[in-house]
């Protein structure tokens, strides 16, 4: 049985179009619940993890995020942690053929460096070569 916390985290992650931290979903949560406390907010996400209600995000150096569990798979620019959605269709039959084994899920995802960064990267690079 789920409780109030948990039916409306998990209302918070599928209704959202980004990828969520636990503060941010806690900020959401404390509008309908004001007196819920962050613990709470962690140890419902992380049931609802277990459960394979949602999906865990772990990038190093960054909190970990949230997102729904439809199969999808990940952009994540490797200097500022911004995540964008890819779908590049289920590759579950490709990867069981290369690695010869039966897999029970993935999670895939492609770094790369975002337009902001990019940018900033080569405003730099433009500042360096000037002096």
């Amino acid at each position: 049985m789920m409780t109030k916390y948990a039916k409306k985290i998990l209302e918070i992650v599928e209704s959202s179009n980004d990828h969520l931290t636990a503060e941010q979903i806690f900020m959401q949560l404390r509008e309908t619940y004001p007196t819920v406390v962050l613990a709470t907010v962690y140890n419902n996400l992380n049931r609802l993890w277990e459960e394979n209600r949602i999906r865990k995000i772990s990038l190093e150096g960054m909190a970990d995020r949230y997102d729904r569990i439809r199969r999808h798979d990940h952009l994540v620019c490797k200097k500022c942690g911004r995540l964008l959605d890819v779908d590049l269709g289920d590759l579950t039959v490709q990867l069981e053929e290369k690695a010869g084994i039966s897999i029970l899920s993935y999670d895939l995802k492609l770094l790369y460096l975002c337009e902001a960064c990019r940018k900033n990267l080569n405003r730099k690079e433009c500042e360096e070569t000037e002096t």
